[in-house]
């Protein structure tokens, strides 16, 4: 699958979860997180940290999701992706996106040996048509 059907192919899921959305709301995974709900999707933020992220619920992880998502953002540090990308596996979600600066050798190994459609060094606001991304979709 390339690198555009990967992508295309995870944004076709209208449910998802953002991991490394911050309780601050100032880290990257929360402009994700907001921007993907802007768009009409239903997401689900985790954070083992905070039971609340700007007013919605959150959750510890993933097997703690009230709904099975079609894919998880992962805006995490590259050392615990593989760990959140396990998970993923284990909870029946097979698409992930490694957002910029998440890659994990390792974890894009783990999806490639398990069946897991994955999208790495792509920035998903870039896909889902965020300002100012959306005029580079195309370049």
């Amino acid at each position: 699958m390339t690198a555009r059907s990967a992508a295309d192919d995870f944004l076709s899921q209208r449910s998802l979860a953002v991991v490394g959305a911050s309780r601050s709301g100032k880290k990257f995974g929360n402009i994700v997180y907001r921007n993907l709900r802007s768009k009409g999707y239903e997401v689900f933020p985790v954070n083992p940290n905070t039971d609340e992220l700007e007013g919605d619920r959150c959750y510890p992880d993933l097997h703690s999701l009230p709904v099975q998502v079609g894919g998880v953002v992962v805006v995490v540090p590259p050392k615990e992706t593989e760990k959140v990308i396990r998970e993923a596996a284990a909870a029946g979600i097979h698409r992930v996106w490694m957002q910029q600066g998440a890659e994990y050798e390792e974890a894009i190994r783990y999806c490639e040996e398990n069946g897991i459609v994955e999208v790495h060094g792509e920035c998903v606001m870039m896909f889902s048509g965020a300002f100012p991304h959306s005029a580079h979709r195309s370049v």
